[in-house]
């Protein structure tokens, strides 16, 4: 179990460093497309599906919907300035 842990806390800190110098369209991407991802995947699990249909499905819909939104969050701070 100590394992699990230590692994689960080095794997947290290097994803974390991989969002370092990212710009905010780029986070909400990334984000995006992991809640698609992880709710894609509990749908598919929980419908009888295939768990990794849905995550891609969910990756993809939600990659684009994060974009999106990053997209728009940028022109507002835009528009403040």
């Amino acid at each position: 179990m100590r394992r699990f842990v230590i692994l689960f806390i080095l794997i947290a800190f290097i994803l974390a460093l991989g969002c370092y110098g990212m710009n905010r369209e780029q986070q909400t991407t990334l984000s995006g497309a992991a809640v698609g991802a992880v709710g894609g995947g509990l749908v598919g699990a929980f419908s009888g599906g295939d768990p990794a249909v849905g995550a891609v499905v969910g990756a993809g819909i939600g990659g684009i919907t994060g974009y999106i939104l990053g997209e728009q969050g940028e022109r507002h701070e835009h528009y403040r300035r």
